[in-house]
């Protein structure tokens, strides 16, 4: 895992002076991947670092939006390492990081804060109060402190600009497949597994049951999937993310996964699980015995999906 900084006013030694992609980098798509690569690329004898904000500046300003994140700070800076980055500077993001100008930024925090050799970043970034340093901007105030600066352009496919809000429309339409092309890899949600209310276990289909969180809520219904459990074992599985219609309704929604062939006790771990297949729509179901059928169907094709 990378080094995480959250203060950029008492930045380390050892962790000042790298070349530093800059973005929110809320993903790590292959857009991301690009400005990463730019940045090593661009200064291959330093530290490669990324900054980033905490919370996103989004959830700053908008605090009452429903959860949009793809990764909390713990998997963006894992993604992030898996790139080669050593030193995630997550900036808390705060009213006053908010009103700080552009100049500000450029000299109090890349500047003198982290003392940035090189920037890389996309050809849409801004930043400062107002949004109102551009590329324009950063590159003329960049230059007068000796930063080197490499704009990236858009990592594009046939259906245009990889970005982290048409993989989140992917991830609510229901695929989830089409999202892990433009993520890289597999979208995860992760959570603590808790205590339900058992009623899988009596249906025959033990689930370990996690809550979303600030995390964005994928399509409603039924997924193939695999589990990344706490000792690094991937074991596949059905889940379900809804609201348990056929149980009168939850307040807030849930996944629920069943393990294939596996029993073991997992309350209180962190499990990741791995979208791969929508396989259908939440449904309500007349009764215990039709929920009890269409869970075994559901197991059956995500088996076959998965090949498990």
């Amino acid at each position: 895992m990378p080094a995480i900084v959250r203060d950029w006013h008492a930045v380390p030694e050892a962790l000042c002076g790298a070349t530093v992609a800059l973005g929110n980098f809320d993903g790590v798509h292959l857009g991301h991947a690009a400005v990463i690569r730019a940045a090593h690329a661009a200064r291959p004898d330093l530290q490669l670092a990324a900054l980033t904000f905490e919370p996103h500046p989004r959830e700053h300003f908008r605090p009452d939006d429903p959860p949009f994140r793809l990764t909390l700070l713990p998997a963006k800076a894992e993604a992030l390492g898996a790139l080669g980055v050593r030193v995630v500077y997550a900036l808390a993001f705060d009213a006053a990081l908010a009103a700080m100008p552009a100049e500000g930024f450029v000299e109090e925090v890349l500047h003198r804060g982290i003392g940035a050799k090189h920037l890389a970043c996309g050809h849409d970034f801004a930043f400062g109060h107002r949004r109102g340093g551009d590329i324009a901007f950063l590159t003329r105030e960049a230059e007068q402190r000796g930063i080197g600066l490499t704009v990236v352009p858009a990592v594009a496919d046939e259906a245009g600009p990889v970005s982290s809000s048409r993989i989140r429309r992917l991830l609510q339409d229901g695929y989830p497949e089409r999202a892990a092309r433009e993520l890289g890899r597999d979208w995860e949600l992760r959570g603590e597994v808790f205590h339900g209310d058992r009623l899988g276990r009596e249906l025959g289909w033990p689930t370990a049951n996690i809550l979303l969180g600030r995390q964005l809520e994928p399509a409603r219904g039924v997924y193939a999937v695999t589990v990344v459990l706490a000792d690094g074992a991937v074991v596949p599985g059905v889940a379900n993310v809804g609201r348990r219609p056929t149980l009168g309704g939850d307040p807030v929604t849930r996944l629920e996964v069943h393990l294939f062939d596996w029993s073991g006790d997992l309350y209180g771990q962190e499990i990741r699980v791995r979208l791969h297949a929508f396989l259908r729509p939440d449904a309500t179901f007349a009764g215990l015995e039709e929920l009890k059928a269409a869970i075994a169907a559901d197991a059956a094709e995500a088996r076959r999906v998965l090949g498990a």
